[in-house]
């Protein structure tokens, strides 16, 4: 390790570090380092590297090229500074900063001041004729050193702080003279040395030692650990450690310090934005103990200061090519700089400088696609929380399905609808819903469950209407006979108001304002550049004209799943379909199916319009029959009630016999039971009525001059000679209503891989499917042999102690689901070269999934309406990454 460089300076012509060293050097050292090379007065320092802090956390101890090299730094320092660390005459004070290769604003420590002690303060009070000044800077390092580095309660420091501007009658910090200063610092050496039991560290570079270690530790606080789970960042990238010398804005009027962003952070509007305050440090405009001065009347207080800090920024900004978030101090009328850094911004600013840009000329289109995140999308189109609202969180499920919504508690579908009627917005609460609450769904604001999953019925539908769900609340608890559910102590009545937020999971009591985002023509804009370089299709999955219309309206370029078992739950069809289920034989079955196929052909008739000239994937029947039959209680019930008064002896029997038949259908697993094409095999009938519907539909608006594409996609196929008898019968039907019609167009005939043996054998199914689309949901619950209705119970424990990194039902899990699918594709190109192949899970909305399914060679992703657009932006994205690897 002797050749290994550890430690970088900045900050004159010796600097040794550029911006793009993240990696090393952490995004504020490196950025440090950048605008050092631009001529940017930056306070000279230098920059821990980030394999410093990984070797230190792995073995509690510095290599000793490491403390070698730092201290010939501080030689250095004082050398361009003409300063000494610890001198009494005219001390060197540094401040000591973490700096991770992505922003994490507040999850890490700082120490500022250091070197400070009894002896250094009046040499810097004498250096700079101001005691004041000194000892406040002094009471400034001993709180933070306290609280960083010793780990004492923040709070211990403001309660004297406090007690002293209360006994001295006077309101800011800025009020204290020196005298005062120099008594808290004594109480700050006193309580340092009550909580730790030793005296404060006196010796320069023992504090430097200590508050280095800290900041290295910091990368591990809790803070720091929740901010990168949430974010997405490794934790084997560890910060880099920044050590730079002071320069204060706290030394009178004419000095001052804030923070700034090059453009409107909320909005993107190019206008110079950001707040600072005056005879302040840092650490005072970001804590809120004062209120900051709007950067605009800077201009006024000190305009040569305010000139150049113009001049900066903008030099920045064309430098960097993005909105920058500055940070800066004024030591008596100079300006230097003390960070600069990518600036977060909501997600309609995001948008609005990535497509001002490009119209500027500052980058291109393709630079504009990756500046805004697919998470970003998703925001412009919900409805979220306002952030000004104030609200407690009650309790926390799944965030299913994205969006903010307010309405009065209900606990049926039935009660949803006739709330909706009357006008009223309702939340729709319930333990878990089904096919049959589709009306209450599509009637209710948003639906909050207390089981189910990432994809449960709830969120799968929720997500395709676009509308708000919390799933897998489990801390509810739901008393029907009272109309109410609790949460702990707290009992929410039917029609009291509840907030939820399907963005982060939260219920919320009562109502919070919540914001519509504009979407603006900036949206169509960047998308219609993302389309230009992606290469992979996007379709959703939709079952209603209306989802359709929607899904196109955001660029779907086809239907990749239409579900038509949803379509079976409509008021003018569900008696036949429960006829159909409850026929003792086979002409019976017909006869009900028989009043479906009008209904049906209807339903494709209104997707074929929507679609016109575009691909319509649709899945035949596929969940178990026992779906569409009432429950048993809600039979039983009535069987008490007919009997109780007496009902007619026939209305009894009838009762008892659909019970009898119920029961008789009841699986332990119906997931993994009569359903798919294994429904199409033993009752031929119903998908000959499925298929027979597609058809004449197709027909009837061909003779209209329409361009129909209908692709029939046969469900849960396991072995090849599944499809091939199923393939068998509905080519046969589908050729006979041609031949009725008078009428020829292509169809294909394929399959949902969602079973982990149809993966493994997709070479032999592919002699028989013309086109693949894997069901990633599923595939997934099958390959982990997870219920994704019940993994909610204890997947969020996984996710929290590690064992898994996120959700495999919100995030396709590569190494073992996803392998199945690379698999699947390889096996099935390699006997039908040209076979099309999706995925229509909800993994084809969820941005990572969608790049992984590109790198793996899909042809298409299908998902939810309102979450088109996101998938094509991720789409596009994929194909810039794989060209920058």
């Amino acid at each position: 390790m002797a050749d290994n460089k550890f430690v970088y300076f900045f900050g004159n012509e010796e600097t040794e570090g550029k911006n793009s060293m993240k990696d090393l050097l952490g995004g504020k050292g490196a950025n440090l380092a950048e605008m050092a090379n631009l001529g940017i007065p930056v306070p000279p320092g230098f920059t821990i590297t980030t394999e410093v802090c990984l070797l230190y956390l792995e073995k509690g101890v510095y290599p000793e090229e490491v403390i070698d090299q730092i201290n010939n730094a501080v030689i250095k320092l004082e050398k361009v500074t003409g300063k000494k660390f610890g001198d009494t005459e005219n001390p060197l004070l540094i401040s000591v900063r973490s700096g991770a290769r992505v922003s994490m604003p507040g999850m890490m420590d700082t120490v500022l001041n250091l070197g400070l002690n009894d002896d250094t303060v009046i040499g810097l009070s004498k250096k700079t004729g101001n005691d004041r000044f000194a000892y406040d800077s002094y009471r400034r390092f001993l709180t933070m050193f306290g609280d960083v580095v010793l780990d004492i309660e923040h709070e211990k420091f403001e309660s004297a702080l406090s007690a002293k501007k209360k006994t001295l009658g006077v309101i800011q910090d800025t009020e204290l003279d020196a005298s005062a200063l120099k008594e808290l610092a004594e109480q700050f050496k006193e309580i340092i040395r009550k909580e730790t039991g030793t005296d404060f560290p006196q010796e320069p570079r023992k504090q430097l030692q200590m508050a280095i270690d800290a900041v290295f530790n910091s990368w591990n606080n809790q803070r720091a650990i929740t901010y990168r789970r949430l974010n997405n960042i490794p934790g084997k990238w560890g910060t880099a450690v920044n050590v730079q010398s002071m320069v204060y804005g706290n030394m009178g009027e004419t000095s001052g310090t804030g923070v700034a962003f090059t453009r409107d952070p909320a909005t993107g509007d190019k206008r110079f934005f950001g707040e600072y305050l005056m005879n302040a440090q840092g650490e005072d405009v970001v804590a809120g103990i004062r209120t900051p001065e709007p950067i605009s009347t800077l201009k006024d207080n000190l305009p040569e200061a305010y000139a150049r800090l113009e001049a900066i920024y903008h030099k920045l900004e064309d430098h960097f090519r993005d909105m920058q978030d500055i940070e800066f101090t004024i030591e008596e009328g100079k300006l230097f700089m003390l960070q600069t850094r990518t600036g977060k911004r909501t997600a309609a600013a995001a948008l609005k400088i990535a497509v001002d840009m490009v119209n500027e000329g500052l980058i291109d289109k393709r630079t504009a696609v990756t500046r805004v995140s697919p998470e970003q999308i998703d925001r412009l189109l919900h409805p979220t929380l306002d952030s000004q609202a104030e609200f407690e969180v009650l309790a926390t499920g799944l965030p299913a399905s994205p969006g903010a919504a307010v309405g009065k508690v209900v606990f049926t579908a039935e009660h949803a609808e006739e709330m909706a009627k009357a006008n009223e917005k309702v939340i729709l609460v319930r333990t878990e819903t089904s096919p049959e609450d589709i009306g209450g769904m599509d009637a209710a604001q948003g639906i909050l469950t207390v089981r189910g999953g990432m994809t449960s019925h709830a969120a799968v539908v929720a997500r395709g209407m676009g509308k708000p769900c919390v799933a897998g609340c489990g801390s509810v608890t739901i008393d029907m006979a009272s109309c109410a559910f609790s949460v702990s102590d707290v009992t929410i009545n039917e029609g009291d108001y509840v907030t939820i937020d399907g963005s982060t999971g939260s219920l919320i009591l009562g109502e919070v304002e919540l914001v519509t985002p504009g979407v603006s023509g900036e949206l169509d804009t960047l998308l219609s550049w993302a389309d230009e370089i992606r290469e992979m299709g996007v379709r959703t999955n939709a079952d209603t004209p209306h989802d359709a219309q929607v899904a196109r309206d955001f660029g779907a370029e086809g239907i990749g799943l239409c579900r038509t078992e949803h379509m079976f739950f409509g008021e003018d069809r569900i008696p036949a379909v429960r006829e159909m289920i409850l026929a003792e034989d086979t002409e019976v079955r017909k006869a009900a199916l028989d009043k479906l196929l009008p209904m049906q052909k209807e339903d494709f008739i209104g997707l074929f319009k929507v679609m016109d000239g575009l691909p319509v994937t649709i899945r035949l029947l596929d969940p178990p029959l026992h779906e569409f039959l009432p429950k048993h209680e809600e039979l039983a019930d009535k069987l008490r009630s007919l009997e109780a008064e007496k009902g007619s002896d026939s209305e009894i029997e009838r009762i008892k016999k659909i019970m009898e038949r119920v029961d008789s259908m009841v699986e332990v697993n119906p997931m993994l039971g009569h359903r798919g094409c294994r429904l199409g095999i033993t009752y031929p009938e119903i998908y000959e009525m499925q298929v027979r519907a597609i058809i004449e539909a197709a027909c009837e608006l061909k003779a209209g001059g329409m361009d129909i594409v209908p692709e029939i996609m046969i469900p849960l196929v396991s072995h090849v000679n599944e499809l091939r008898s199923t393939k068998e019968d509905l080519v046969e039907v589908a050729e006979s209503v041609m031949a009725e019609k008078n009428c020829k167009f292509d169809y294909l005939v394929g399959t949902m891989i969602e079973l982990p043996r149809a993966a493994l054998t997709a070479d032999k199914i592919a002699e028989e499917a013309e086109f693949f689309s894997f069901g990633t949901n599923d595939l997934t619950q099958t390959t982990f042999g997870f219920s994704r209705d019940d993994a909610g119970k204890f997947l969020p424990v996984y996710i929290e102690n590690s064992i898994l990194p996120s959700d495999p039902f919100a995030v396709l899990d590569q190494e073992g689901v996803g392998e199945l699918v690379k698999i699947g594709i390889e096996k099935g190109r390699s006997t039908r070269p040209d076979i099309k192949i999706g995925i229509c899970g909800e993994h084809g909305g969820e941005p990572s999934s969608v790049k992984f399914g590109y790198n793996i060679g899909l042809n298409y992703v299908s998902c939810s309406p309102f979450r088109v657009p996101i998938a094509r932006l991720a789409a596009a994205q994929a194909v810039i990454e794989k060209q920058d690897n």
